[in-house]
């Protein structure tokens, strides 16, 4: 089996560097509310610290994902990063189904990607822990209560998707292309604290997220 770099893209730490005309515009009007706080668009385009400080503001951070992160204790600039960009990826994926498919389908994917693992070259494979990490935490994290309601008839359960995300995460840690890619210290963070990023965006899904007619899920803001 041969598995091709765009079928596991992977994910970086780049969310902010990939803002859509939508995302500024959201900005600009979530600060235009105060004041003393506002802010233009050509603030936010002429400098890259300026739109990280713009970025960082506090009243940004309650209407997006930072602030469930922080409130888990989790304020690494770099693995919010990471899980926005993990949260747009697997948002917009063709792969991604209705909830009340895709536990079942997923654990069919992870098995396939588990035996996968059997014959993959070394970049292969970190691809492949890469994606299982992400995938079950995208699934525990979003689709949580359905993965509940679902593992009450046989399904994999939260603990099934927890244990599959730290082991991954903790084994691509380590691995050179992590190094390489500056991602390493994201892996050994998202190893170690999967449970809090995991409760997190269980938060993030109750509180700011729907699901649209077609299942996909869009923030609530």
């Amino acid at each position: 089996m041969s598995v091709a770099h765009d079928e596991f893209p992977m994910i970086r730490a780049n969310c902010r560097a990939r803002f859509t005309a939508a995302d500024f515009d959201f900005v600009v009007r979530t600060l235009a509310r105060s004041k003393t706080d506002h802010v233009s668009l050509v603030d936010l385009l002429s400098d890259v610290e300026t739109r990280d400080s713009i970025l960082d503001h506090p009243r940004l951070v309650d209407a997006i994902l930072c602030n469930a992160l922080q409130q888990a204790g989790i304020f690494d600039r770099k693995l919010c990063d990471y899980v926005g960009s993990l949260l747009e990826t697997f948002s917009r994926a063709n792969r991604l189904q209705a909830p009340d498919q895709i536990d079942s389908h997923g654990r069919e994917y992870i098995s396939d990607m588990l035996i996968a693992l059997t014959r993959a070259t070394p970049e292969q494979a970190f691809l492949l822990r890469a994606h299982a990490g992400n995938y079950s935490l995208f699934i525990s994290g979003i689709f949580h209560e359905n993965t509940q309601r679902r593992s009450l008839r046989g399904a994999p359960d939260i603990d099934f998707y927890e244990q599959v995300g730290r082991t991954n995460y903790q084994l691509v840690a380590s691995h050179a292309t992590a190094r390489r890619c500056e991602l390493n210290d994201v892996f050994e963070e998202l190893a170690g604290r999967f449970r809090d990023v995991r409760l997190a965006l269980n938060q993030l899904s109750d509180q700011l997220l729907n699901l649209d007619d077609d299942m996909r899920p869009s923030l609530c803001l």
